[in-house]
């Protein structure tokens, strides 16, 4: 007994209940076992401390772990776990340096009345960084949400590993990386990034389905600027190597950038809206006033005549979304294709579409990529998919071939046929190609596909294919420009359409642009409970 704590702090309440306050409060405060046995003194200094490092925070804009929760979650209804636990770490004074819950809140409550569970990282204790117990935290309601099919949302504040704690702080990032790749497909996980993200401490949110950053404020890097320069003597900055927008715009690892953490944990909130809680589970559905049969009078003149002039994909998907309301994911990357979240009669929709602002709409290594991830992610959380087609082409040059275009356009190619989820198509105008093929054709196993009567659907534009079919027919010609363009008129009567496609059973039917969204309505409904499932197997071979 010589050796119990308790017995050598005279200073400290000797009521049991007291003391519980005084630990709970020492832990919120960022200390541990040395200040709670200590006595009001030592929990006065603490709270100095404390309040230096919030103001500190508050400067860059950022907030404390427990403040960050309460935004996140519905009012009162978090329950901590393992507030007390505190790392074992003997090596460089760390006994000494003891703090409760080691840097990291862990929990579970409710986001509209949804259980969800939920760690926060704090940047006040050790600078977020991980060590065991940190990492057994983590762990431990990663496998409870797995046990009782909640999602995982992960607030993400870390300088990475805990130097003094070794092997011991990479075995704890393998344990959350392997409870990541068996979580993924089950349970939704959501990682927001709210302060640094370096080393080890990337790979999780990679790792997860979405990933929200906050602009000017979080930032993902595997080597920090002083690295960079020390090894290849580039010069560049934390905001540039791994910032909101890099992520978001070039490298495409972060699908949000937000203006503040109240706006990114807002919007983590709606997005949770749209997924279930599991791979068992539909998405939730909500109550919805606008009109099943509503007219979409602004579809009527959307696609323009002239077949080179673009137009606004997002105004189609507004249109025919209930209210109006589309939740975009990654915005800012490979904007030749558009990618997010809609309900259509109450219940949620992934919509998949090419931008004819952009490169024509044509894909490409990035759009690919970006399609195909969304896609399966729609298909692992039973979410149907519309894909909107207006496309010419795989965007040809030697930086997409050398890039691997081939590979990456088979993995939207591979995520369209593995999907199992009801699958509903429509042609606004150009199909062309391999990349008609791709857009969840009927013959990759769309569901019902549609088409506007301005669709067009073959294996290239009328000029090309009649340059290559009518090559020496045009060359023999009294009027070769005369030829083409009566060859180039007549292609176009045949193909510029989408009857040929229909008269071989390709398109279901060829609807009105301002019939739109009570079809749509009409698709998903006759959908809703399609039942079909692949090979039995391991796994595929996806396409890397």
């Amino acid at each position: 007994m010589a050796d119990d704590p308790d017995t050598q702090a005279p200073q400290a309440p000797q009521d049991p209940v007291a003391k519980l306050e005084v630990r709970e409060r020492v832990a919120r405060l960022g200390g541990g076992p040395i200040q709670a046995r200590a006595g009001a003194e030592a929990v006065a200094k603490l709270e100095q401390k404390s309040a230096a490092a919030l103001t500190k925070l508050e400067g860059a804009g950022r907030q404390s772990a427990h403040a960050r929760i309460e935004l996140l979650l519905d009012a009162g209804s978090f329950v901590e776990l393992d507030r007390f636990v505190t790392s074992q770490c003997a090596d460089f004074g760390m006994q000494q340096k003891q703090t409760y819950g080691d840097g990291v809140v862990t929990g579970y409550g409710t986001i509209d009345g949804r259980r969800v569970f939920v760690f926060a990282q704090r940047p006040d204790v050790f600078g977020g960084s991980l060590g065991w117990a940190h990492a057994e935290k983590i762990c431990k309601v990663m496998d409870k949400a797995m046990e009782v099919g909640a999602p995982v949302i992960g607030l993400n504040d870390s300088g990475g590993a805990r130097i003094q704690e070794g092997v011991a702080a990479l075995g704890g990032y393998a344990e959350i990386f392997k409870r990541n790749v068996l979580s993924s497909g089950v349970v939704p996980q959501i990682s927001v990034v709210l302060g640094p993200c370096a080393g080890g401490a990337v790979y999780s949110p990679a790792l997860t389905d979405f990933v929200l950053m906050v602009e000017k404020s979080s930032y993902m890097f595997i080597t920090g600027p002083d690295v960079i320069k020390t090894v290849t003597h580039e010069e560049v900055t934390k905001e540039a190597l791994g910032g909101a927008m890099t992520h978001n715009e070039k490298s495409g690892v972060g699908h949000f950038a937000c203006a503040d953490e109240a706006a990114a944990l807002a919007l983590t909130r709606e997005l949770l809206g749209f997924m279930p809680s599991n791979n068992m589970e539909p998405p939730p559905t909500r109550e919805t006033s606008d009109p099943t049969d509503r007219v979409c009078e602004e579809l009527a003149s959307l696609v323009p005549e002239n077949p080179n002039k673009p137009y606004d994909i997002r105004t189609l998907i507004e249109s025919i979304a209930d209210d109006g309301v589309f939740l975009e994911i990654q915005e800012h990357h490979a904007k030749n294709i558009v990618v997010g979240y809609v309900r259509i009669d109450g219940h949620p929709v992934g919509v998949v579409a090419n931008q004819p602002l952009v490169l024509a709409g044509c894909l490409d290594i990035d759009a690919s990529v970006k399609a195909a991830r969304f896609v399966r992610t729609c298909d692992a959380f039973n979410t149907p998919l519309l894909t909107l087609v207006d496309v010419p082409g795989f965007l040809p040059g030697t930086e997409q071939e050398y890039g691997g275009i081939i590979r990456h356009g088979a993995k939207l190619l591979y995520a369209f046929t593995e999907a199992t989820v009801p699958k509903v198509t429509l042609v606004t105008r150009k199909a062309y190609g391999g990349a008609y093929d791709v857009m969840a054709s009927k013959h990759i196993r769309g569901d019902i596909n549609l088409a506007y009567p301005t669709a067009e659907i073959a294996v290239m534009g009328a000029e090309g294919a009649v340059n290559i079919i009518f090559r020496r027919q045009i060359a023999g010609a009294e009027d070769p420009e005369g030829e083409r363009a009566r060859l180039i008129a007549d292609y176009r009567r045949l193909f510029a359409s989408p009857y040929k496609a229909a008269e071989f059973g390709f398109l279901d039917r060829v609807i009105m642009p301002r019939e739109t969204r009570r079809v749509l309505v009409d698709s998903f409904g006759l959908l809703r409970n399609k039942r079909q499932e692949n090979p039995p197997k391991k796994h595929g071979n996806i396409p890397l």
